[in-house]
């Protein structure tokens, strides 16, 4: 179960945010994950208080006030190549949305399964 997470600078519209959250679910579905699957939030803070390079690591353009932070916590145990799948993906939907994938970083975090309780404080597969 991906829990998916957007660190934006204030004000987004609902608008922009629905289109990054939509390309971020279509490209977990295509790696697999159920499209039902969805836990999606948004934290929307001040400029003062979500602060990035412009340039640093590996920016190939200038990250404008429209930079998005996108955190995915999924189960331990996705290679690599299913990372790439995802990315790629995301990037193909974002570009097709009018974003600059330039303006866009992906952090993943994995856990195991004992460390989620997604209802009723059961846990899965334990």
């Amino acid at each position: 179960m991906p829990f998916v997470t957007l660190t934006v600078r204030k004000p987004k519209t609902a608008e922009f945010k629905d289109k990054v959250f939509a390309a971020v679910h279509a490209a977990l579905v295509a790696t697999g994950v159920p499209d039902t699957d969805r836990f999606q939030r948004v934290l929307e803070l001040d400029a003062a208080d979500f602060r990035y390079d412009s340039h640093y690591p590996d920016v190939t353009t200038t990250r404008t006030d429209d930079f998005v932070l996108i955190e995915i916590v999924w189960s331990v145990g996705r290679s690599v190549k299913v990372k790439k799948k995802l990315l790629a993906e995301l990037m193909d939907h974002l570009r097709a949305s009018g974003f600059d994938p330039e303006n866009v970083m992906v952090v993943f975090k994995e856990t195991n399964w004992e460390n989620w309780s997604f209802a009723g404080g059961r846990i899965l597969h334990t």
